[in-house]
């Protein structure tokens, strides 16, 4: 099997798993009442009602809708550049009805997905599309990204409606796995560790990993050679995407850790790496 045709297998698999979060999500807004949109979520300024206005917007440009510039007033969570952007499109849809951001969702993926299966990536490295491609991403990060973003806000939804389950999905799995990978940042850049430290996440239902320090504070990937883990960091799925989505702190006893347990609470409040 030639690279190109691996390339292009991986990112149908992607697609795959974002059709599913998608389906999934919007199946948990059907269920939630008229009076829990107003619920807060995890996610500061947001409740839930938000939270779809979000992945409403978003799936609107990437089907081909224009993004609209409004004013969105006295917005502290909204935070830099990013964070007005996506604060622009919740507003835009503050007097939308459940049933009009649900249904925007449906047809904007619909439309994507019947465009992607008719026209499938093929090329990670290209630029994605529109104003995704404008800021840097390719086309590979955005569909390793819109799986995880989707399922994160289905459970900050489900959260905030004492909802729980999907936590053992395809895009459980990956959004779970694809933040794991973030350990050497989060070590060696947030946590600041020693140089020579080695720690361990292990998150049940996924292979451990872990991530040493260089001489030159930057986390990388361990190995075997570079000795055992100064402090080791044992949870659940669902404890590890709230702490690596900086969503709250942990239940108590949530997270084991065993070792170095001031290295270990370092590690885990700069765990959170995406909003």
């Amino acid at each position: 099997m030639t690279d190109a045709v691996k390339d292009q297998e991986r990112l149908a698999a992607l697609v795959a798993v974002w059709w599913e979060a998608v389906d999934s999500f919007t199946r948990v807004l059907e269920h939630v009442g008229d009076d829990q949109w107003s619920v807060p979520t995890d996610l500061p300024g947001w409740d839930v009602r938000a939270v779809a206005a979000h992945t409403a917007h978003l799936e609107a440009l990437l089907a081909g809708r224009r993004h609209e510039e409004v004013d969105i007033g006295d917005a502290p969570h909204a935070h830099g550049m990013m964070g007005q952007f996506t604060e622009q499109g919740v507003v835009l849809r503050r007097d939308e009805s459940p049933d009009t951001l649900i249904t925007e969702i449906r047809e904007s993926t619909t439309a994507r997905h019947t465009q992607l299966l008719a026209d499938p990536p093929s090329d990670p490295h290209a630029p994605a599309p529109g104003l995704f491609g404008a800021i840097g991403w390719t086309t590979g990060l955005l569909l390793r990204n819109r799986p995880l973003d989707v399922w994160m806000h289905e459970q900050d939804v489900r959260r905030a409606l004492d909802m729980p389950g999907n936590l053992d999905s395809a895009p459980a799995l990956h959004s779970a796995g694809y933040l794991m990978e973030s350990l050497p940042f989060i070590v060696g850049k947030r946590a600041q560790a020693p140089a020579g430290s080695v720690v361990r996440l292990e998150v049940a239902g996924h292979a451990p990993v872990a991530a040493v320090v260089g001489d030159d504070g930057r986390g990388r990937v361990a190995a075997p050679a570079d000795g055992e883990p100064a402090v080791t960091l044992a949870m659940d799925r669902e404890t590890f995407i709230v702490l690596a989505g900086g969503r709250r702190r942990p239940e108590p006893d949530a997270v084991g850790v065993t070792g170095d347990a001031e290295l270990g609470e370092r590690v885990i409040s700069a765990m959170g790496v995406t909003p």
